[in-house]
């Protein structure tokens, strides 16, 4: 391997590194920006929503964005306008100053990650591809667990602005690497000979009805779903727009996004396991925090992004032990272990309980990162592998596409479950705490007997029978949480478990020559 072509991965690397740790290192930083900015959280939230729609838009295209400008110029340009719209997030004055960089950051990152993934694929030999895939699988996998860890590091020493700072000097760094090393592609694309204008039809189609149904999955739980009339009409949108846009490139000779390429079965069973990947990787990075912050109150937001350090440690490094695997290994027999291992670290957590401390989390996280090896390089080493030139770059952009919408989908749908879970549980807990109720009426009377021995340690309206009762609500809250995140882990593995269709109904093919040049 020659200096060029680790100076090409270094860069690829980086690139996706800085825009998958940008999806995540900002959640931990929101309480600071509301009372900095003086913005509510609904307001605040536009810093994350607003992101994570410009991204998703410009992932699935990017590859024909790169065909079109150029893949070193578009390439290069992404980088330059991620970094300076960090910068300018860093020195935001306001709320709408700071959301208006952030879309432009998102819409800069979409293009960073299918073209890195991209060249790192052209960048090994067809016999090497779990390598490839180990190399950029350390900054995918690895980025949404040191997102939240890095970011509650900066903000608690550096003050929130840090966290778009730091993307400065790593982003000027990269633009240099990517201008003197990357080479545009030195393939054919179809149809070169013949004039197509751009496909605006496709592009604003695509646009609505992408836009709108990232912001029903980001702001659907906070507007209370078909309650609100803009969740409503965005959904109406994106069912519209969605279809229409399916149907507008299926039709047109020179699509953005080349549909026609899920006639192939790897594609179709490859996307429908990378999107179990994403709600996996995405649901309990979610879940997680949550269930700290009730069971285990005294951990700061740093500590508890630490607890996700050593599971993203273990990830990077079964990486490329995997990869070489893939060398002698069929990819399929990987992905299965991957799965098991997935369901038996989200099957322990359904177990914890109240009383569970930060080593009976760390547990099911460090297989959770053994699995998340054993998923991601063989899922996308069957799927690329089967693809080269022109249609590579697409392929690519889907399956980050659709990893980040099951993200989406499952933070969502785990934050709406959570809830009605809760409300559930609340309810059938109540009904059994009452006076008939030998056990609950033995604890109440004890916690009154024992809180009226303290009562010269307490000073105002007090009284033993208000301290009973607010202590035995607060162990009913504890004990629904816990039940409610129980249903939500068994909730994740039956939808796991679902990634068993695709993983039979898949072909693997060998494709033998050399890969070339694409994007």
């Amino acid at each position: 391997m020659n200096f060029r072509v680790v100076a090409i991965v270094l860069t690829a690397a980086l690139a996706s590194l800085l825009e998958i740790i940008d999806t995540s290192i900002v959640n931990v930083a929101i309480p600071t920006m509301m009372g900095n900015i003086g913005a509510t959280l609904d307001e605040i939230s536009w810093v994350t929503t607003g992101y994570m729609i410009a991204n998703s838009i410009i992932l699935p295209i990017a590859a024909w964005l790169g065909t079109r400008l150029g893949r070193k110029k578009y390439f290069t340009g992404a980088i330059i306008a991620f970094t300076i719209a960090s910068f300018m997030c860093g020195i935001a004055p306001n709320l709408y100053f700071l959301v208006v960089f952030r879309i432009l950051q998102g819409l800069a990152g979409g293009a960073l990650l299918p073209t890195s993934q991209t060249l790192i694929q052209e960048s090994f030999p067809p016999e090497q591809a779990g390598l490839a895939m180990a190399v950029f699988g350390m900054s995918v996998m690895v980025g949404p667990a040191l997102g939240p860890t890095l970011g509650g590091y900066l903000t608690d020493n550096f003050g929130w602005r840090s966290i778009f700072n730091v993307n400065v000097p790593v982003g000027i760094f990269a633009t240099v690497m990517s201008w003197l090393y990357v080479e545009d592609a030195t393939f054919k694309r179809k149809n070169a000979d013949k004039k197509s204008g751009i496909d605006w039809t496709g592009l604003g189609l695509l646009s609505l009805g992408v836009g709108c149904f990232q912001y029903v999955l980001e702001r659907g739980q906070a507007e209370g779903w078909f309650d609100s009339r803009a969740v409503t009409t965005c959904l109406i949108l994106a069912v519209v727009g969605i279809s229409s846009f399916i149907y507008w490139e299926l039709k047109i000779e020179n699509p953005i996004m080349n549909l026609r390429l899920f006639k192939s079965n790897i594609l179709r069973s490859g996307t429908m396991l990378m999107f179990a990947l994403g709600i996996m990787v995405y649901s309990l990075t979610f879940a997680i925090p949550i269930f700290v912050a009730n069971v285990l109150p005294q951990m700061s937001a740093t500590k508890t992004g630490n607890l996700f350090m050593p599971g993203s440690i273990v990830t990077a490094l079964f990486m490329f032990p995997v990869g070489m695997l893939l060398q002698k290994v069929s990819a399929k027999p990987l992905v299965l272990i991957g799965l098991a291992l997935g369901e038996v670290s989200v099957l322990y957590m359904s177990r914890l309980t109240a009383q569970a401390g930060p080593g009976d989390i760390l547990l099911p996280l460090i297989v959770r990162g053994v699995a998340l090896a054993f998923l991601f390089i063989p899922i996308n080493q069957m799927v690329l592998g089967a693809f080269q030139g022109e249609e590579l770059g697409q392929v690519s952009g889907m399956q980050n596409f659709f990893r980040q919408m099951g993200g989406s989908i499952g933070i969502a749908s785990l934050d709406t479950l959570l809830t009605r879970y809760g409300a559930q549980n609340y309810n059938d807990l109540l009904s059994r705490v009452n006076a008939l109720n030998p056990t609950a009426y033995h604890d109440f009377i004890q916690s009154g007997t024992s809180a009226a021995s303290q009562m010269t340690n307490h000073v105002g309206f007090w009284s033993p029978q208000s301290y009973a009762a607010k202590a035995m609500y607060g162990r009913i809250s504890s004990q629904v949480f816990v039940l409610s995140f129980s249903q939500l882990c068994w909730t994740i593995i039956v939808i796991f478990a679902l990634g068993l269709i695709p993983l039979y109904l898949i072909k693997p093919q060998k494709i033998g020559g050399p890969i070339v040049d694409v994007h």
